[in-house]
């Protein structure tokens, strides 16, 4: 959420100081003197408690560390190689655990999600139940507010759910301490039932001292995304229609432009600001090209898997069998002849990067190479030969003074076409995912041929695909890969790859090289996560999912 108001980030401030793990706030100060003599007579002061829960988004968006304790998730997967052999997030956790999956457990870990997510929860219900007991507000008002609480609710439940299916579910203040879990169904619903008030209840658009906040597009497209995981088609495609709909939002012509907010493709974001008090993030501090930041960046690469990945401008994947000889070769990779995302998305050798000529070879000035576990940890070198460019700040050139300002886009217009491209195809409905896969291929700054004839699983891949390079690095693929149930499949016995660039005479020897130096597995029962031991200490009545049991 982008806070320009003065106001909203001071009590942003003001209440996540207060708001510590165990939320004092709330539970130290007597309710019937927080509630009903501050919080609840002026819309004012319910603002600012309201305003806490929006760091939910960046909590769990790829500038945060909820989701994947500060990592990003793809370097589970075979599009990003984290740099690092040793044990630390953002260096070589990632890796240890994409090896060795067996160390998923029930003693929490990389994936865990389990105290955070409850925590908000409870906050939010906190928020809900008393909104509901001393609010003096108007009946509009008390339903704007409540329309926001219950769309971070449904967030917070949808982290849970697509790691663990059904859950403990807590609608109210009245904790039961002994409490099993419900079902997958039960769960998706009331992601569903909240969501929809959500919807019904919140602005198409807010006044401008408001205007980034949560809104019905932000509702409906939020579960456009959580009945694909649900398995729900017909909602799924129903959200997404109405999304579309509303007629507020429209594709970036630049795909480089399209993931960086404040645009007109941006539905639910979240913004930083620049002033030492923030918010504000470290995202490109760690993940820079070499000589950036001293001893740091580089944390992880996207991989020759990646790139290769890309079609070329004509529409056709590109014969990449030169480059994978012995010994390498001096013939140029093809880069300039790949799309446009590709561009926007990967910092490659000859490319330009704030106003520098890339050269990420071994001994590169302006980026450089280094073999995996020749370091233990990267410190700005690349194990694949490239960086990445998306999620970065190309303006920052003072990393080591300034803190990154980059927006975290949750929801963007893009997503909700290929929700309903994928609900559409599962729906039987091939005409509609069949133009909404051209519509995102097509817009002016993509340019590619619309994508004919497809039917079947042909189609299905060519949904997937386009997630795959739309929305790359924006933390879906891991998830879709789990929830299509195809992560014991591709991610079982492969290694990620590179090119280890040289210097030769005034060009380059390119060298496919294995970055992993061993296989990569998924075991099939990680598709739940377990439940965390510290549940069970407080809870007699939870049980074990059977997979972990």
């Amino acid at each position: 959420m982008k806070m320009k108001k003065r106001y909203l980030w001071i009590a942003l401030g003001v209440i996540v100081t207060q708001l510590s793990s165990c939320s004092k706030f709330l539970d130290t100060v007597p309710t019937d003197r927080i509630s009903d003599k501050v919080v609840w007579k002026d819309s004012k002061t319910v603002t600012l408690y309201v305003n806490s829960f929006y760091k939910y988004i960046h909590d769990w968006g790829n500038f945060g560390s909820q989701q994947s304790s500060g990592n990003l998730t793809e370097g589970l997967t075979e599009t990003l190689k984290y740099g690092s052999y040793v044990t630390g997030d953002r260096y070589g956790s990632a890796n240890i655990l994409a090896f060795q999956p067996e160390r998923f457990d029930p003693n929490g870990g990389f994936l865990g999600a389990w105290g955070a997510a409850y925590t908000g929860i409870r906050r939010v219900n906190e928020f809900l139940v008393s909104l509901e007991k001393y609010s003096e507000l108007s009946t509009r008002d008390n339903l704007l507010f409540e329309g926001q609480a219950r769309f971070f609710r449904a967030f917070l439940y949808f982290q849970l759910a697509k790691r663990h299916g059904g859950v403990i579910l807590y609608t109210d203040m009245n904790l039961v301490k002994d409490k099993n879990k419900s079902s997958a169904s039960d769960t998706w619903d009331l992601i569903a039932s909240d969501l929809d008030f959500a919807a019904s209840n919140l602005p198409k658009s807010w006044d401008n001292k408001n205007k980034e906040r949560v809104t019905k597009g932000a509702a409906f497209a939020l579960k456009s995304r959580a009945m694909l995981y649900a398995e729900r088609w017909k909602l799924a495609k129903d959200a997404a229609d109405s999304v579309l709909r509303l007629n507020k939002y429209q594709l970036m012509d630049n795909y480089a432009d399209s993931w960086k907010g404040a645009n007109s493709e941006s539905i639910l974001e979240y913004n930083y600001l620049a002033t030492a008090g923030g918010p504000n993030h470290d995202f490109d501090k760690y993940y820079a090209p070499f000589a950036e930041m001293p001893n740091l960046g580089g944390a992880a690469t996207p991989t020759q898997e990646m790139v290769e990945s890309y079609e070329n401008k004509l529409g056709h994947q590109v014969n990449w069998s030169p480059w994978h000889v012995d010994k390498g070769t001096t013939t140029r990779p093809p880069y300039d002849e790949l799309e446009p995302r590709f561009h926007a998305t990967i910092i490659y050798n000859g490319s330009i990067w704030k106003g520098k000529t890339m050269e990420n070879s071994v001994d590169g000035t302006n980026g450089r190479y280094m073999d995996y576990t020749e370091h233990p940890r990267s410190e700005g070198r690349t194990t694949t030969g490239y960086y990445l460019r998306k999620l970065l700040d190309e303006s920052n050139v003072t990393l080591d003074t300034r803190n990154s300002t980059q927006s975290w886009v949750e929801l963007r217009l893009a997503e909700v076409y290929l929700n309903r491209a994928e609900a559409s195809y599962r729906l039987g409905d091939i005409g509609t995912a069949v133009e909404d896969i051209n519509t995102i291929r097509q817009r002016p700054g993509v340019g590619l041929p619309p994508k004919q004839g497809l039917t079947g699983e042909p189609l299905m891949e060519a949904i997937r695909q386009e997630r795959k390079i739309e929305l790359a690095y924006e933390g879906h693929l891991y998830w879709d890969m789990r929830r299509w149930k195809l992560a014991h499949i591709d991610y079982n016995g492969f290694r990620t790859h590179g090119m280890r660039i040289s210097k030769s005479g005034t060009g380059f020897i390119y060298e496919y090289v294995d970055c992993d130096l061993q296989d990569r597995k998924f075991l099939k029962k990680t598709y739940v996560l377990p439940i965390p031991n510290t549940e069970f200490l407080n809870n007699s009545a939870i049980e074990q999912y059977d997979e972990w049991k």
